[in-house]
């Protein structure tokens, strides 16, 4: 407990009422500091890597969060954070998009992988159900 000797003169010490404020903002700004170097490593999902393609953005109409659909370099199917077979892609599309207004889905696809594939799951995603499918790029 710290101790305080204003008085000027004598040996009556009083405690000090008043909290020490520095090493509890040194404490914050450290947090702080090491929240904001490590919140860029904390981006999970499938390293897809995009072909880049001239085109235009779409305007965003629908209120519901857009469905994702991943096909990674190695061809493994992630829907959204869920991995997915291909066998199972169909039944699994179905349940996603039951109770949803739009049927819109979203293709990312590593730029690796052959176009025969894509245009495979495309096929797949469409005898589905879903009405609007999409293929995601990066800009040139």
């Amino acid at each position: 407990m710290a101790v305080s000797n204003f008085g000027g003169g004598g040996d009556d010490y009083t405690p000090m009422a008043e909290m020490n404020m520095i090493p509890l903002v040194d404490v914050m700004l450290v947090l702080l500091i090491i929240s904001m170097v490590t919140t860029p490593f904390l981006e999970q999902g499938v390293n897809v890597e995009l072909p880049v393609a001239a085109g235009q953005n779409l305007q965003k109409q629908a209120t519901e969060a857009p469905v994702i659909l991943y096909l990674s370099r190695d061809r493994n199917l992630r829907l959204g954070d869920t991995p997915v077979s291909r066998a199972d892609l169909v039944k699994t599309l179905k349940s996603k998009f039951a109770g949803r207004e739009q049927k819109e889905l979203f293709v990312r696809a590593d730029k690796d992988v052959p176009y025969g594939a894509v245009a495979e799951i495309m096929a797949t995603v469409q005898g589905a159900g879903i009405e609007r499918v999409g293929l995601v790029t990066k800009p040139e």
